[in-house]
């Protein structure tokens, strides 16, 4: 974009627009508000470069934005109200940090003249958000909206990726001031040490029994293949951390499944039992690790070399036997120029990592008169490879987890964070970004309708998504969880919920119901031919709460365990 002559004056929205065309910003997804109208009119004016998505609440709009931001690798843009609108968006502050995902939310703000009065909706989002938050400002001035937006780029994108939030006073808003635009923001690459390399391939070439555990933000289609190529020559079985299991293509030879929640048991005595886990990208956070389990903290048991694009990440947890800063093209185009280090035995290592990610994917039948192992099936025989899918949080995510085979860069949208209500709002920001891929959104009955409002969303922009509500009358986890610690005592679990179909009807969409397994594939093809947004509703079995055990069977277990305490 050229830059505006240095003397015109322009309002701090315009401004603020005008930023957003440098930074190529190409989406925004918002709730409206009076405390930004300068900066919706603004946005007027760029309407054709700047596609503005408007949302029915702002946790789905921040959902959004946090999906984008994981697609793209650049910041998802979020706008929406002081006070309520700020506090509903902070769902997906939140999900953005845990997931390491640049994303900026802009919020409205009362003007300078009433601050510290707790005028109305007021908050102070420094301290709101400074838990959750790379960096959290206030653009008191119209003359440094430039300089803040170009930070927030910056900080968004830069080492550990994240959130920013930027508050944006009604004065500010409106009053003028001549000022130069920002740069567009650089990407900060860091290339691993010479050194640490020489150090790495030392370890591969002593280790019989290596594993590398990849995910985290920040990764490309190129490095990727890096990735594969490293895995081949090395014969290294190679997993995903929890909800990044699109960083390695699931159907390779050399994936041996993904460690987050109900991983195979094989599989976590494999990464147990190695000589050295290379972690390429992750946290290694809770989920990943089996609450500091799989990897005891803070020494781990294997040797543990640790790669991530955040200082500050290496030595938090574990202190590791090789810790290296760098970003994951760079460490990856390295590592795939490796000569061949680890001993001729390590293919038999791939080898049995993959037997025993095929017999984890072998067939389960459930209670009741809908097999989830099918309809998954089906799902991988249909869907194309670059198709997203994406989901929340509940025990119905285990079916996508752990059956759905992800074979493209960028196919899965899931939050680390564990956050409810996050599939609706980002398969409709994926279909915004992405309208001619299919995207397909799982729910639970208590997930989807966090956010199910947002099926107005996606039929007012045409945004075809196909939905499917996986419906078992509950909060399922936290059933489980109950039925766990107290057998019997079920309490404050239990939904009566809508028809779904007739819900999705009433905003336009299309609506089918699922009661048994045969019909799933008829209701997909009508669902993905509809030409506009489709919800299938899958009616299943209570019992079927997991796709090994049954609440009965959990219920049992756990009044034996009690019993045999007493």
């Amino acid at each position: 974009m050229t830059k505006l002559a240095h003397g015109t004056p322009r309002t701090g929205g315009q401004i603020l627009v005008d930023q957003l065309r440098i930074q190529g910003t190409d989406m925004v997804f918002c709730v409206p508000g009076e405390s930004y109208l300068p900066v919706l009119d603004a946005l007027h004016a760029e309407r054709e470069a700047i596609k503005l998505i408007t949302c029915r609440h702002e946790s789905g709009a921040a959902n959004m934005a946090e999906a984008y931001g994981k697609l793209t690798g650049k910041p998802g843009i979020c706008m929406v109200t002081r006070g309520p609108g700020a506090t509903n968006a902070s769902i997906g502050v939140h999900t953005a940090f845990q997931d390491s995902t640049p994303m900026i939310l802009f919020i409205g703000q009362v003007g300078s003249d009433f601050v510290e009065r707790e005028a109305f909706q007021e908050i102070d989002y420094r301290r709101m958000f400074g838990e959750m938050a790379k960096w959290v400002a206030q653009i008191d001035r119209a003359d440094r909206v430039a300089e803040f937006v170009a930070r927030a780029y910056q900080v968004a994108m830069s080492g550990r990726k994240g959130p920013v939030v930027l508050a944006l006073p009604e004065d500010m808003l409106s009053a003028s001031a001549v000022v130069e635009d920002a740069r567009a923001a650089q990407a900060i690459r860091i290339a691993p040490a010479a050194a640490d390399l020489a150090r790495l391939r030392e370890l591969l070439s002593k280790a019989e029994r290596p594993i590398v555990i990849a995910g985290g933000s920040g990764w490309t289609t190129t490095a990727c293949a890096d990735l594969q190529q490293f895995a081949q020559t090395q014969d290294v079985p190679v997993t995903c951390a929890f909800r990044f299991q699109d960083v390695f293509n699931n159907a390779h030879g050399h994936y041996a499944g993904d460690v987050g929640i109900g991983i195979n048991p094989k599989l976590a005595a494999r990464i147990r039992g190695s000589d050295l886990v290379i972690a390429i990208g992750p946290r290694l956070g809770e989920m990943t690790t089996s609450g500091y389990e799989l990897l005891h903290a803070p020494v781990p048991q294997q040797r543990l070399v640790h790669v991530h694009s955040g200082a500050g990440e290496l030595g938090r947890v574990y202190q590791a036997d090789l810790m290296i800063n760098a970003t994951m093209p760079e460490f990856a185009g390295t590592l795939a120029a490796f000569p061949k280090l680890t001993p001729a035995s390590a293919v038999q290592h791939v080898s049995a990592a993959r037997a025993d990610y095929a017999a984890w994917q072998a067939e389960v039948n459930i209670p009741g008169n809908v097999q989830m192992w099918r309809v998954m099936q089906h799902l991988n025989n249909l869907l194309p490879a670059d198709a997203i899918v994406t989901n929340g949080a509940g025990n119905y995510a285990t079916w996508v987890h752990r059956y759905y085979r992800f074979r493209h860069f960028k196919s899965q949208l899931a939050p680390t964070s564990g956050a409810m209500g996050y599939g609706v709002p980002a398969a409709i920001g994926a279909k915004a970004l992405y309208p001619t891929r299919t995207v397909v959104a799982f729910a639970g009955d208590g997930c989807f309708l966090m956010t199910g409002q947002e099926l107005a969303t996606a039929v007012q922009y045409g945004l075809n998504v196909v939905f499917i509500v996986v419906n078992n009358n509950m909060y399922g986890t936290i059933r489980m969880h109950q039925e766990r610690h107290f057998p019997g005592n079920v309490h404050g679990t239990a939904l009566v919920n809508p028809d779904f179909a007739a819900y999705a009807r009433a905003f336009g969409a299309h609506g089918e119901t699922v009661t048994h397994t045969d019909e799933f594939p008829e209701a997909l093809a009508r669902a993905m031919q509809a030409g506009k947004p489709a919800l299938i509703e899958i009616r299943i079995d209570p019992e079927a709460i997991t796709p090994t055990a049954t609440l009965a069977s959990i219920r049992a277990a756990s009044g034996a365990t009690a019993g045999s305490k007493q």
